[in-house]
């Protein structure tokens, strides 16, 4: 029997693949629970509907994303803290600093998306990445100066 997974079932599928069970296994324990409808020829046609509705949002996110990406190319932004004897700062500049120093330039960025390749505990100019996507980075360039 053929059915449509409502819900992740482990050691059978996730969420939305078409299967093949034993006919016992559908009736007792899969429909039952609401974990899969049968795969009946009005269930087959809603769920490509539903298929192709997820691609298009995918889609439009992916280009939200690049379009953000492609503004962000290049960027520089500067940062000014407090810093002692030789460059060296009282703390450390964070996600949230940076974040928040994008949101002063027009771009919202979430602070977990934010990647620094090292605490930035000097004056100068550091690289860091943003992820706006699994699929799409954006590179800038973090500079620190003193107040």
């Amino acid at each position: 029997m053929k059915v449509i997974l409502l819900q992740d079932v482990k050691a059978l599928g996730k969420t939305g693949e078409i299967k093949e069970v034993a006919e016992g296994y559908a009736r007792n324990f899969l429909l039952p629970r609401g974990l899969a409808v049968e795969a009946s020829v009005g269930h087959l046609k809603q769920h490509k509907q539903q298929a192709e509705l997820a691609a298009g949002k995918k889609a439009k996110v992916l280009a939200a994303a690049q379009a953000v990406a492609a503004k962000m190319a290049g960027i520089k932004v500067e940062i000014a803290v407090q810093a002692g004897e030789g460059g060296r700062l009282f703390g450390s500049v964070t996600n949230a600093d940076v974040a928040a120093a994008l949101i002063k330039q027009g771009f919202s960025v979430d602070k977990r998306k934010i990647e620094l390749p090292e605490q930035i505990k000097a004056l100068g100019v550091f690289p860091a990445r943003i992820k706006l996507h699994p699929n799409v980075e954006a590179a800038l360039e973090i500079i620190v100066t003193s107040k």
